[in-house]
Order: C-alpha cells, then structure tokens, then sequence
C-alpha cells in the first residue's frame, strides 16, 4: 500500500468507528459526547441543531462554513465528507425544494446514516454518494457552492482535492470551507502521529500553504476568518491538549472564488 492509501484506509476506519458509535474522545474529531457544544461554539444557532434527527451530529466541526457560503434558494451545493449529513441537512432547507444539494463520502457507514437522517428529516433534495474528494463523482462546472467542514486536512493530495473542486464549480462559484491549520510548521511527532491525522490536525497544512495552494489551483478572491478560539474549545474538549505544538492551531473559515 502507498502512504496516501493507507491514510485513506485509517481514515475511513475512523469515521466508520464514529458512525457506529464504537469511536473514543481523544482527538479533535468524532468527539460525540460534546457534539452539541462544539456545534454551537462553531457557530451554529440551537435552532438550526433542533431540526436534524438524532446522530446526525456526531461532532466533526471545526467552524460553520455555511455562514461564508451564504446559501440561496436554487443553489446547487456539493458538501465534501458530509458524514452523518450534519452540514447537508442544513443546506438542503437553505436551498429549498428547487435546489439541491449531494453529499459525498467514502464511509459506507457514513452513507447509510447520512441516507437514513435525510428520510428521517423529509427531505428529497439532497442525495449522498460514494466518493473520494480527489476524483468527484460529479460533473464539471456544475455547483453554485462547494462546502467542506474539517475534512480536506485529512485528504493526502491535497492539490488535486482543490483542483476537483475547482472542476466542479461553476464559473464564479464559491468554495467556502472550515478546517484546522497550524500558524508555524508543527513537530515531525504530530506529522507521524496517526491519532493526530485523524483528530483533523497531523495533515492540517500552514495557514500560509494553504492558501497559497488554493492560488495554485485557480482560484481567486480568497478571504480567510481566523478562530484560535475554537481551536481551544476543540482542544479541551477533546482532551488533547497534550500535543506538541496545539497553542499554534487554528480553527479556520476560507472563501474562495473559481
């Protein structure tokens, strides 16, 4: 197996680990016991949580990525890793009956719970496929909003991730994702650490990388919100605050144009 591989294979462990219920506290993501609360320290509002079924959040947040994206009625909105359909849900009620919003992960797991809460919610406009963010399962130039919340630190390629993206979008679209990333290059330790790849930080990249990989990939107008107060939210939450490096985390917001 190559390096990426066997990233995607702990990853996709994880997640299904936390779909099922199985999954431990102890790193930034999957953290259910304080889902509620990390939902709202995102900024997500109580009301919007009130109106997803039960297990839809299973705490995988870094931030709210809808509040840049600004959804509107008609959009149509691909959610990258959507999970258990946390962010989908949300969007699909944003974008109402004429617009339409697909899901895509790579956890069967996932899937099958994202497709029982949308039922569950009543809601016909959303849909959830089986995907990995580096090759979509979806046409070009085809979405008005591409949403992501704290899944593309944990993708090992991540140029061609932003370069599908770009794909996909419609000429003038928005991109508008909530991730982890570090202000200073982290400790090779947290680099190798695969419980630190799948709490969303060990593959986090320098805030300064980031964006100039979204540069490189074409996109234009990028505009970044920067949240180190979320980041030691999640930190405590999570109990990691033993790891080399955290105070240099941040929980971030970016919008980026096609």
């Amino acid at each position: 197996m190559t390096v990426a591989n066997d990233v995607k294979q702990i990853v996709r462990q994880r997640y299904a680990e936390v779909a099922e219920g199985t999954a431990t506290c102890g790193s930034l993501c999957g953290c259910t016991s304080h889902a509620e609360e990390l939902a709202l320290a995102c900024g997500y509002s109580g009301e919007e949580l009130q109106t997803l079924p039960d297990g839809t959040n299973l705490g995988l947040s870094c931030g709210n990525p809808q509040v840049m994206a600004e959804l509107k009625l008609g959009q149509w909105v691909l959610d990258l890793g959507s999970g258990a359909g946390f962010d989908a849900l949300l969007a699909a009620r944003k974008v109402g009956p004429g617009g339409r919003v697909i899901g895509v992960d790579m956890t069967d797991a996932m899937l099958q719970k994202a497709r029982k809460n949308a039922t569950e919610a009543g809601l016909d406009n959303v849909e959830f496929r089986k995907g990995d963010i580096e090759s979509l399962p979806v046409e070009d130039d085809r979405f008005d909003v591409v949403l992501s919340n704290c899944v593309l630190n944990l993708c090992p390629d991540k140029d061609r991730a932003l370069r599908e993206i770009h794909r996909v979008l419609k000429p003038g679209a928005k991109l508008a994702v909530s991730d982890m990333a570090w202000t200073i290059e982290p400790p090779e330790s947290v680099r190798r650490d695969l419980n630190a790849v799948v709490g969303c930080i060990g593959r986090a990249l320098v805030l300064d990388d980031y964006l100039r990989r979204l540069d490189r990939a074409g996109f234009r107008g990028i505009q970044i919100e920067r949240h180190p107060e979320r980041a030691r939210i999640m930190i405590e939450l999570s109990g990691s605050t033993m790891i080399p490096g955290v105070e240099n985390l941040l929980s971030v917001n970016v919008l980026a144009l096609k």
